[in-house]
């Protein structure tokens, strides 16, 4: 199963409405991988990978960059 962690931002006045999406995955020869995708809601957004020599590291950087779009604002959302 992927754990997936799915942010929003909404500012109605600058008319802002932006995703912030967070995925682990193994990798074929062990590795994980750190998945991340934003954008606009409603459109395909930029994707990035990072990879990681374990889940714990891939895990630590993704906590890291959830806990910075919270204080910047964005809200989990399910």
């Amino acid at each position: 199963m992927i754990d997936r962690i799915y942010l929003e931002f909404h500012n109605e006045v600058e008319n802002k409405h932006r995703f912030y999406q967070l995925l682990i995955m193994p990798g074929l020869f062990g590795d994980w991988s750190l998945v991340r995708e934003w954008g606009h809601v409603g459109s395909p957004g930029t994707v990035k990978k990072d990879w990681f020599a374990s889940e714990s590291e891939a895990d630590a950087a993704r906590e890291k960059i959830r806990l910075s779009k919270l204080k910047k604002g964005y809200f989990l959302r399910r």
